[in-house]
């Protein structure tokens, strides 16, 4: 558990060195931090949740042999017919009715499981971090554009490795 909290606390002492540039420095590059890192944390948990969700209720389910998986992984060598007519005997309206049967349609379901994972209130609470943490910089003068942007970018890196050592 201490180790996992190594990688943000190694980004906040790179942060601390930018007090050195002044106080504005600082301020711009710890707010910048602190909004991607928690964006990007927020996005994860939300959707490691939702996809929890969906193998919950078996949208993942997959029923193929486990043998099968390991020698066919993308199911390139499936028994499914080809039509190799030639192009002169198909008939296309045939064909396109039955591609279009293969198209999920567009369920009120899916569109709600989705909005679950983009609205969760993990990820608006950080984006109002991100939002009011901009507003309150610029609105004190202290916002270094040049600053903050680049500071982003640590977050962002900080953010992407805490998930990934979960």
């Amino acid at each position: 558990m201490a180790r996992r909290f190594k990688t943000p606390l190694l980004f906040e002492a790179f942060i601390f060195v930018t007090l050195f540039f002044g106080k504005a420095a600082f301020i711009n590059a710890q707010v910048a931090f602190l909004s991607s890192f928690l964006i990007i944390l927020a996005s994860g948990y939300a959707h490691k949740k939702m996809i929890k969700g969906r193998m919950k209720n078996g949208m993942y389910a997959d029923d193929r042999d486990p043998l099968d998986k390991i020698d066919d992984p993308h199911g390139l060598f499936d028994e499914e017919e080809m039509n190799e007519a030639p192009p002169e005997e198909l008939d296309l309206r045939a064909i396109v009715k039955e591609e279009k049967k293969k198209v999920k349609p567009f369920l009120f379901a899916n569109v709600k499981q989705g909005a679950k994972g983009s609205f969760s209130l993990y990820r608006l609470g950080a984006y109002l971090f991100l939002f009011l943490g901009f507003i309150a910089l610029k609105n004190n003068h202290l916002l270094d554009i040049r600053i903050y942007l680049t500071a982003l970018l640590p977050g962002i890196i900080a953010g992407y490795l805490f998930l990934k050592e979960e």
